[in-house]
């Protein structure tokens, strides 16, 4: 496969255009699209050459033997892609070939989060154009003593006013300093074209928080590590009797959903409760990544 060569980029540049020209209302509304992103998303790392380039190969090989486990989708371009070190121009590639790679039917969660508001509705509509399905947002952080919730709000309008695809909020603290406040998440939940979270802090609290206070919006939030995806999921046990929980597309939803089908090497589960089911099938699916986890640089998801 052929590098982003100036015809793709010639494409890229056009739709880019078209998307900052077209009618904003256009954008948001995503002609009435609404992606569910539901589901378990291993982060796809970035693989490098021993002179530092992108091994594209290796990449596209770590696709396949991941491809045996059925994931919802994959996530490109978060933390565990580096994305920091790439160009614009690789980080693009990348996306292309894992687009070109997956089935259709994965839905593919693509990075494009950038210092400046200009520089993140530029990626994400070049995003789009290689591939996309929706596009991960990390909270820019660079001057975080100026990152209040009003200017990550402005922010993250701005993007999804623009964006081609749905917007999902990124807030990974470890490696920004920036939590993504909680009046700000209930905000841009609002937006029709932000349609999610994938929150990476840990604090359970918070996350119950967030589910708790977007139950009314069509916003779903995914647990960024699997460090503390049995604890989310202890939460959404607790938030059970509350008669939307399944309408909530919140954390309970999302997790019960994901994981009430039988994963690779798991047996049906014959009681103990909805937390003894997810224990059993966490434990299959830790199998199963464990067997698979064959990248270089980290592994899918961290296992303790």
């Amino acid at each position: 496969m052929e590098m982003l060569g100036p015809r793709i980029w010639a494409s890229v540049q056009q739709g880019l255009s078209r998307g900052l020209s077209r009618n904003v209302k256009g954008w948001a509304s995503g002609e009435g699209r609404k992606v569910d992103i539901a589901g378990v998303y291993p982060p796809v790392t970035t693989p490098f050459t021993a002179t530092a380039e992108v091994d594209y190969g290796k990449l596209e090989e770590n696709l396949y033997k991941m491809g045996t486990i059925p994931f919802r989708g994959f996530v490109v371009q978060g933390s565990t892609g580096e994305f920091p070190f790439l160009t614009s121009r690789e980080r693009l590639e990348v996306v292309s070939r894992v687009r070109q790679v997956i089935p259709k039917d994965k839905l593919l969660l693509a990075g494009s989060g950038c210092e400046s508001t200009q520089a993140t509705v530029e990626m994400t509509v070049s995003m789009a154009q290689v591939g996309a399905d929706a596009a991960m947002v990390v909270t820019p952080c660079y001057f975080r003593g100026r990152m209040t919730s009003a200017a990550l709000i402005h922010h993250y309008t701005k993007v999804a006013d623009l964006s081609p695809i749905p917007v999902v909020l990124y807030s990974v603290p470890a490696n920004t300093g920036l939590d993504l406040p909680v009046d700000a998440v209930v905000t841009l939940s609002q937006h029709p074209n932000i349609v999610g979270m994938k929150d990476s802090g840990g604090d359970v609290t918070r996350i119950g928080l967030i589910v708790h206070k977007t139950s009314k919006q069509d916003f779903q939030v995914l647990a960024g590590s699997a460090g503390f995806l049995m604890a989310s999921y202890a939460l959404g046990d607790a938030a059970l009797w509350n008669p939307r929980a399944e309408e909530n597309h919140g954390l309970v939803w999302l997790l019960r959903r994901t994981l009430s089908c039988p994963l690779a090497g798991a047996e049906l589960c014959r009681g103990g409760g909805a937390a003894h089911e997810f224990q059993q099938q966490w434990l299959a699916l830790r199998a199963s990544i464990t067997k698979a986890c064959i990248i270089s640089v980290s592994c899918l998801v961290p296992i303790a």
